[in-house]
């Protein structure tokens, strides 16, 4: 604003004529009004707008500061000052503070800067333009990564494939691709420096490499290759007996053969009789395994057999086996059966009998040493001579020898036989006579 001119009143000038000296008054009036219309006019104020960091990086704060440099003395009135960039106000508007605080900043934010001083006086002083670049960041070291973790993926489960950068600044595009000649799956863009994408329910097909792309406007960064497996629970298995011939005996070698339909390898096969594990066996690319058993009489009975690749353990149907004992060692087995029968219920029975045994033998002896003695009890007998025309019989007699066991009673029992002496012989006819001892059962 210029400064006011100072008019003298034109009647003092006609009232002056020419060639006469000017009133004193008048002239130290317009003295005094010289003098104060310079103090009286206010300061010319001269803004200057800084940024700190004057580069700043795309993602950082940054800090606006209007500086006030008065050309004489600053005024006292208060002074509210406002902030753009181009024709846009910053901030919520005007303030007392000289400075605003920008906390993120990115590259859309570059252009001209600029701010105003405003007094209650309505006088208002504008800082020349200044020219701001957001400096970005590029994407660097991209990386993808899968979840569940390795690759590892159940079949029907969901899969998901993380995107990340170590670096980078402002809104990143990422891209996720699969196969090694790059079938590409989706694109998004985020300010972030992760980013997802996810397959709901995995199948055969899904069984790729993957990679993915980053980028932020600089360059696109690329991760590496990952591998991602689609495993299959076990599906379940089938056990067969193999035995040498069509029947199973003691001491073949049986062959226990389990096996899976399906499933991802590896997979552990374990054997079971009667529910007892046997053995195990593991495949590595799939396919049954075997157990070979060496038979015994006890290893009849029922067999099965476990399928787990880590997903799920599935069995098998019992399968019977049934081991022949051949017909000799079944003699064997049935006599020493019965006999450890008839040692171990029959001990009084046998005790007795070796009582009976003795007692004939005692018998026999004496009638040996006196052939004249008569059993006791005679049975009456009908004599048979050596011409006769009868035929000789056997002549019974019967003794008990008082042996009591439970019901059951013992006796001897003795037989007599005359035999013929050659054609005209008068010798005395021999008697045989022999004992036999008779069980009577009551």
């Amino acid at each position: 604003m210029p400064p006011p001119s100072v008019k003298l009143d034109s009647s003092f000038a006609e009232k002056a004529s020419p060639g006469t000296v000017p009133n004193p008054v008048l002239m130290l009036l317009a003295l005094v009004l010289l003098m104060c219309a310079a103090p009286c006019e206010p300061a010319s104020e001269a803004l200057l707008l800084t940024a700190r960091p004057s580069r700043p990086k795309e993602g950082g704060s940054m800090t606006l500061t209007c500086e006030m440099q008065a050309t004489s003395q600053k005024l006292g009135a208060p002074v509210q000052f406002c902030f753009f960039r181009e024709s846009q106000a910053l901030g919520q508007g005007c303030s007392h503070s000289p400075e605003l605080q920008l906390p993120t900043v990115w590259r859309k934010d570059s252009g001209s800067y600029w701010c105003k001083a405003k007094t209650l006086a309505i006088r208002v002083t504008w800082s020349p333009r200044i020219q701001i670049q957001v400096q970005g960041v590029p994407v660097w070291n991209v990386s993808l990564e899968t979840q569940p973790p390795g690759g590892q993926v159940q079949k029907g489960k969901k899969l998901v494939l993380i995107c990340l950068a170590t670096q980078g600044t402002g809104d990143i595009t990422f891209s996720w691709y699969k196969g090694v000649l790059g079938l590409i799956l989706e694109t998004k863009t985020q300010r972030s420096l992760t980013a997802k994408f996810e397959i709901p329910a995995v199948t055969d097909s899904d069984a790729e490499n993957y990679f993915c792309t980053a980028d932020n406007g600089y360059h696109p960064s690329i991760s590496e290759l990952v591998s991602v497996t689609v495993r299959s629970p076990v599906s379940r298995p089938v056990l067969t007996l193999g035995a040498p011939g069509a029947q199973a005996f003691p001491g073949d070698m049986m062959e226990l053969r389990c096996e899976a339909q399906s499933g991802s390898p590896p997979i552990r096969y374990r054997f079971y009789h009667e529910d007892i594990i046997l053995g195990s066996n593991s495949t590595l690319s799939g396919g049954g395994a075997s157990f070979n058993l060496s038979l015994t009489t006890e290893h009849s009975g029922n067999y099965s057999c476990e399928a787990d690749n880590g997903l799920g353990a599935q069995r098998s149907e019992a399968v019977m086996l049934s081991v022949t004992v051949p017909v000799e060692d079944r003699k064997e087995l049935l006599a020493s059966g019965v006999l450890e029968g008839l040692l171990g219920t029959l001990g009084p029975t046998v005790m007795a009998l070796s009582l009976c045994c003795w007692l004939k033998k005692r018998l026999g002896r004496r009638e040996a040493e006196d052939p004249g003695r008569i059993p006791p009890s005679p049975v009456p007998q009908v004599p048979n001579y050596i011409n006769s025309a009868v035929p000789l019989q056997e002549q019974f007699v019967y003794e008990n020898v008082n042996v009591v066991s439970g019901d059951e009673v013992y006796s001897l029992v003795y037989h007599r036989q005359q035999e013929r002496q050659a054609a005209g012989s008068r010798n005395v006819k021999s008697v045989n006579a022999r004992r036999d001892f008779l069980h009577v059962h009551l």
